[in-house]
């Protein structure tokens, strides 16, 4: 799962980015309102975000408003303020929820955990087993079977597949798709060569040439039904 983190505080940061990974998740960071505002407008796909309220060139609103343009992201808001007015604006701006300065990393991660739970993130991101078409694909193993016959995906091939299940029902961008599978695997995938796994992916799930599992969205991309 990914984090966007953005908090100007370089103690705190390096302390939220330490604990984040310790429970798995893969954290981008960023100090200020313009490293944040190119994060978020680079058609990466982020799963969580934490948004520091105070920033030296801004605040977190802006940033929250711009997520809220085109996602529906969980956002959870840092702040160090305890007032009413700040508490107001963070959930008028769409935020999910807040927590206040200082705080125990415990309570962060629960709260964050709760978000989840309540938007169905996590029940669709952790599901032991996934139904892709007539394949079952089990998250923990890393195995997939039609029937009783198991399907063997490259790791790439593997890492598209979960691209899409972790953003069923969503249309991503080719570039989103490239700007992930360059961040996680490290290995160089130009636009040609993406069409090739994900043509080689349709084939291997028993797709249909139309693309009934993975549709192609003509001009934008492509998307997983839910």
């Amino acid at each position: 799962m990914k984090v966007l983190l953005v908090e100007d505080d370089a103690i705190i940061s390096e302390g939220l980015q330490y604990s984040l990974r310790q429970e798995g998740y893969e954290v981008a960071a960023a100090a200020t309102q313009k490293e944040a505002l190119a994060l978020i407008q680079s058609e990466r796909v982020w799963d969580f975000c934490l948004l520091d309220v105070m920033l030296p060139d801004g605040d977190g609103f802006v940033l929250c408003r711009e997520i809220r343009k085109n996602s529906q992201t969980p956002i959870l808001f840092i702040t160090a303020c305890d007032d009413e007015v700040h508490t107001v604006m963070a959930l008028e701006q769409g935020a999910d929820d807040y927590i206040t300065k200082p705080f125990r990393i415990r309570e962060l991660m629960a709260r964050m955990k709760a978000i989840l739970r309540r938007t169905g993130q996590k029940e669709r991101m952790d599901s032991a087993v996934s139904i892709v078409g007539r394949n079952q694909v089990n998250l923990q193993t890393g195995k997939i079977y039609c029937g009783n016959e198991e399907v063997i995906l490259t790791a790439m091939e593997y890492k598209l597949l979960l691209i899409f299940l972790n953003h069923r029902g969503q249309t991503l961008t080719r570039q989103q798709i490239l700007n992930n599978i360059w961040d996680d695997v490290g290995d160089y995938v130009n636009d040609n060569t993406l069409s090739v796994y994900i043509k080689r992916l349709r084939k291997k799930l028993g797709d249909s040439p139309e693309g009934q599992i993975i549709k192609t969205v003509r001009g934008t991309g492509y998307r997983m039904e839910k």
